[in-house]
């Protein structure tokens, strides 16, 4: 991913963000010393123990080990992938992203000229739809559903001619292609995809068309046609109707999502402008994740038939990694027989609104859901209770919503062995001195180097007087050490953030991302001589190392002209 935006650009935008204004647009910081303070974002707690650092330029939680730069930050708060981080880091300094063509199923592709090619096509079949020769059957079907131009207009509804060659004779065939507007023959022609449909123009939240729905006029199948799979187009991220819903709404109370494109039309229609159609797949959890963004309430409004049942189903099960305090999950289970669009034409606005708010929570159908074939009067429907619904509710982010499903999981199964399990926030605790010694008694020289210098980039300058040749030295952890080295070497980062960035999607960076947030607890004005002190220690352990080894081969067979120089000083050294 991060090959599609020049690393120039990457580094460059960390130096132009200041990571305090960032994060206290989202979450109110504090000024505590030299550095901000709030309560984490990311657990709950009852006194800050979140700390951003505007001269290292990134953020740590002294309660969950919680860490990062500003790119991380908005990875973990507001669930964006990288590039999408990038894209909103760039959007609040007001800068645009450069792109990269990126290669797609063995090709370069270029962004721009796909969304471009979309939009073409967009207002393409909305001139199709109004063209009465064209779109006279369409335009028939959408007042036949009760649909009115207003609601065609919000939405860009058109229609694809029922033609083999409405697209391919009017547009760069190789983007249509690309962009999944075409298929290909096996004789080697192609054709277009939607024809004879009324078409639905799918958009990202940023508004750009990624791909098309398209719903027949008659009887054939299959009724539903989407878009494939593309370089800008994935069903498993995107949902119609959501960058409709935010224009009218940016930060709504609640959404609902329905299982269809005429579901969020009909809604619409009837001036419910806050729900949202997965395209043709289950609910994920990046649907979710992208969902709770905006909203802190989300509603499953699916059919009551066994599809319906079973899809809900399926959409709680992904929400469980979603459900951080503070967030809430309903589900909404339609009469047999009703959709969202039949029945708000059938009991009125005011009725199909009250059903949202009287929409069962989450806790409650899920525990009904899992106990519905079991006899918990039984230890045997106690126990299989209990091994069904614990991995669902283990999922949960640490919280008080986790901790009180466990509770009402221990109550229902009369179980004890969950005393422990159903606290797991209460286990990780506070930063305390005992806690705190026994990190420092775990830090040996090499960690503390490589941890300060990950943290102070500018204290290279240090490892630079020594003129060692780190290519001889070895012993555990040396190798991530000269990585770091290497690294500051190479690319000479103006603050840590820049640093911790470059380690993204390498073997190291784990192990990076724990000791850039290492805790030492000293001043500022103390951390050059705890680097250099550690680093004297670091240098005197490797030359005992190679100190005996020299002194072993010397017995054994003797030593080079060149090793016994080296022992020489080694030993002059001590002295």
């Amino acid at each position: 991913m991060s090959g599609r935006i020049p690393r120039e650009f990457i580094d460059d935008l960390l130096v132009r963000v200041d990571i305090v204004d960032l994060i206290d647009s989202f979450v109110p910081l504090k000024k505590a010393g030299t550095s901000f303070k709030a309560r984490c974002p990311f657990h709950t707690e009852k006194s800050p123990s979140f700390s951003v650092n505007r001269q290292k330029q990134f953020y740590h939680c002294f309660g969950c080990g919680a860490g990062g730069n500003a790119i991380s930050f908005l990875m973990e708060f507001s669930h964006l992938d990288f590039v999408e981080a990038i894209e909103d880091l760039a959007g609040f300094v007001g800068i645009d992203v450069p792109r990269e063509a990126v290669e797609y199923q063995g090709q370069k592709q270029n962004y721009s000229a796909l969304y471009s090619i979309l939009e073409q096509v967009a207002v393409f079949y909305v001139e199709q739809l109004r063209d009465h020769s064209q779109g006279v059957k369409a335009i028939e079907y959408l007042k036949k559903r009760g649909l009115s131009g207003g609601v065609a207009k919000d939405f860009s509804l058109g229609y694809a001619p029922d033609r083999w060659d409405a697209l391919a004779s009017r547009f760069d065939q190789s983007l249509l292609l690309d962009s999944g507007m075409l298929g290909r023959k096996d004789s080697g022609g192609v054709y277009d995809r939607f024809r004879g449909r009324l078409v639905f123009p799918i958009r990202d939240k940023r508004n750009r068309i990624v791909g098309f729905g398209g719903r027949v006029l008659d009887e054939s199948l299959p009724k539903y046609l989407n878009s494939p799979e593309t370089a800008i187009f994935s069903k498993g991220k995107e949902l119609y109707g959501l960058y409709e819903l935010l224009e009218k709404n940016s930060k709504p109370q609640r959404i609902l999502i329905v299982e269809g494109y005429m579901d969020v039309l009909a809604l619409a229609q009837f001036g419910i402008g806050n729900s949202v159609a997965a395209l043709g797949t289950a609910t994920t959890k990046m649907h979710l994740d992208l969902l709770f963004r905006f909203t802190s309430e989300l509603v499953f409004c699916f059919d009551g038939d066994a599809a319906g049942q079973k899809a809900a189903w399926r959409a709680v099960q992904e929400a469980f990694p979603c459900l951080r305090d503070g967030r809430q999950v309903r589900i909404m289970l339609l009469p047999q027989g009703q959709d969202p669009d039949s029945l708000v034409r059938l009991e009125g606005l005011a009725a199909f609104e009250g059903r949202v708010l009287g929409a069962q929570v989450l806790s409650d159908y899920f525990f009904e859901y899992v106990c519905k074939d079991l006899n918990l009067a039984t230890v045997e429907g106690r126990s299989k209770f209990l091994v069904q619904a614990k991995p669902f509710i283990e999922k949960v982010p640490a919280g008080v919503f986790r901790e009180m499903m466990f509770a009402r999981l221990k109550k229902l199964s009369a179980s004890s062995v969950l005393d422990v399990l159903g606290k797991p926030a209460m286990l990780e605790g506070a930063v305390t001195e005992s806690t705190v010694e026994e990190r420092q008694v775990k830090m040996s020289p090499i960690r503390i180097v490589i941890a300060l210098l990950l943290q102070n980039p500018r204290l290279y300058e240090l490892v630079e007087q020594q003129e060692l040749n780190w290519a001889g030295l070895n012993c555990p952890g040396m190798d991530v050490l000269k990585e770091v080295i290497q690294t500051i070497e190479d690319i000479r980062p103006k603050n840590a953030a820049i640093l911790m960035e470059s380690f993204r999607g390498k073997p190291s960076e784990k192990v990076v991302n724990a000791l850039i947030n290492w805790d030492f607890f000293i001043l500022d004005d103390g951390i050059e001589a705890e680097f250099s002190g550690a680093l004297e220690k670091l240098i005197e352990q490797v030359d005992e190392g190679i100190l005996e080894r020299l002194l072993v081969k010397e017995k054994e067979g003797g030593l080079t002209e060149n090793e016994k120089n080296h022992l020489c000083k080694l030993l002059t050294r001590k002295l």
